[in-house]
């Protein structure tokens, strides 16, 4: 979450008469995270979360927020997205697409414990079930040809190392074959600031905004890249175990994702260090951005090709 387009409390107020929420008591940007404009509202009626989408077009909304509302119905702690006095989720503020959805009671963790996360891993199963009777269908549009794509163009800002490092796990990625894998609807970027914990309680699974259609295991792999990370950019042993514990006891993984669960760990580390090496060297214009390092994930992705322990 960011600020990119700053929206006036007077375009706000003129915006929300369309719903029934009161009156504006405080409309506050939110400086985490790099991709949408997102603001905390709160109303005499109640807390919110506002989001405008830079990059998301009205007409690819639908399947986000119809899917945040199916899950939610099939017992996956998310936001609700809120409709309008028309029955709508989503309409232009600023000239963006903008929706609003329920702001949960909960917070993020830095340093999550081992009940935690096997927390995490229950829900994270609990999504990919649930996620089996979504009748809407999206493409991974950050999978291995995006990937591919965007590297080609960073290159030439790297330094010889980290250009060979990089090169190296495309290649090894390119020579995989995962397409037998169970698929479905994943989060794809289930990262510790996009959980809301109320204790060892999932409070929430938020920013449903790079969720779509790929392989299950992928979404795995991104979580424990992420959840299991220690401060010195290692994994520690016992909360990635304690993960897949609470994954395995909603959806157990069969033997084909055992197999392919070292290449997958590489895979999630090498989506984001490329992202964020794009959002590091290309970075958007923003009001209140914050620009995370792509350093963590080389780190991972060099450390997972010397890895023997992975937990299963």
């Amino acid at each position: 979450m960011s600020v990119y387009t700053v929206v006036s409390d007077e375009a706000f107020k003129a915006w929300v008469e369309q719903y029934h929420l009161g009156e504006l008591v405080e409309l506050r940007g939110i400086a985490a995270g790099i991709t949408n404009t997102n603001y905390f509202v709160t109303t005499t009626h109640g807390r919110y979360v506002l989001t405008l989408f830079e990059d998301l077009q009205l007409e690819e909304l639908p399947y986000y927020l119809k899917l945040m509302s199916h899950l939610a119905r099939h017992g996956v702690a998310c936001p609700a997205p809120v409709a309008d006095r028309s029955d709508r989720l989503v309409s232009l503020l600023a000239g963006k697409p903008a929706c609003l959805v329920t702001c949960l009671d909960g917070s993020d963790v830095t340093h999550p414990d081992a009940a935690q996360c096997r927390s995490v891993g229950e829900m994270l199963a609990s999504l990919h079930v649930a996620g089996d009777t979504y009748p809407a269908r999206m493409d991974n549009p950050r999978g291995p040809v995006w990937w591919n794509r965007v590297s080609a163009t960073l290159f030439g800002y790297l330094g010889e190392a980290e250009a060979d490092s990089l090169r190296h796990e495309l290649h090894f990625q390119n020579s995989q074959r995962f397409l037998h894998l169970p698929h479905g609807v994943i989060h794809a970027d289930l990262f510790r600031d996009n959980v809301l914990l109320k204790g060892e309680a999932i409070a929430g699974f938020i920013d449903f905004y790079y969720a779509c259609n790929d392989i299950l295991l992928y979404d795995v792999a991104i979580a424990v890249n992420d959840w299991a990370r220690k401060d010195d950019g290692t994994l520690d042993d016992a909360l990635a175990t304690a993960f897949l514990a609470g994954y395995q006891a909603v959806r157990p993984l069969n033997n084909d994702e055992k197999a392919a669960w070292p290449a997958m760990l590489r895979a999630g580390a090498l989506r984001f260090w490329v992202s964020r090496l794009q959002d590091f060297h290309e970075p958007t214009a923003g009001a209140m951005t914050f620009t995370k390092d792509p350093g963590v994930f080389r780190k991972l992705a060099e450390d997972h090709r010397q890895r023997s322990n992975f937990w299963l």
